[in-house]
């Protein structure tokens, strides 16, 4: 039986709480900040980026994930999303299915950027039963 290194949540949450500060979110005053760490180790960040045109806003998942892939990585080992407000708010149900295309599962660290806000683990599992995968689609389609 494999072991799974353990993930350093401290270095995750810092990068993220870094990213964080990048933010571009004049609309909703909700800055979030997403540290993930890849399959090779490596720390990809993102920060979320709205737009005037709210459906073409960027969530800081999704932006992590781009920075990896950019990268030439293709597997998430785990996430860390700090977020504004006195709850750690989860990815939303975009950013969940976008993470579920790059693992099958993975711990996600959701913690607040105010202090004394309760931090938490789940898993992407928790988070999105019943992801949309690859093998749903019908055979012959790209990439099936």
């Amino acid at each position: 039986m494999s072991t799974v290194p353990s993930i350093d949540w401290n270095i995750l949450v810092t990068a993220a709480r870094e990213a964080r500060e990048h933010a571009y979110a004049p609309y909703s005053n909700y800055a979030v900040g997403a540290a993930l760490l890849s399959g090779t180790g490596q720390i990809f960040t993102g920060c979320n980026v709205e737009n005037a045109s709210y459906g073409l806003c960027l969530c800081a998942e999704r932006s992590a994930v781009a920075a990896m892939v950019a990268a030439g990585e293709r597997a998430i080992r785990a996430i860390a999303v700090v977020t504004d407000g006195p709850v750690p708010g989860p990815p939303c149900g975009m950013c969940r299915q976008v993470l579920a295309e790059f693992a099958d599962d993975v711990p996600v660290h959701l913690a607040s950027a105010q202090a004394g806000s309760l931090a938490r683990t789940t898993s992407l599992s928790k988070l999105l039963a019943d992801p949309f995968r690859p093998g749903m689609l019908p055979k012959g389609t790209p990439g099936t």
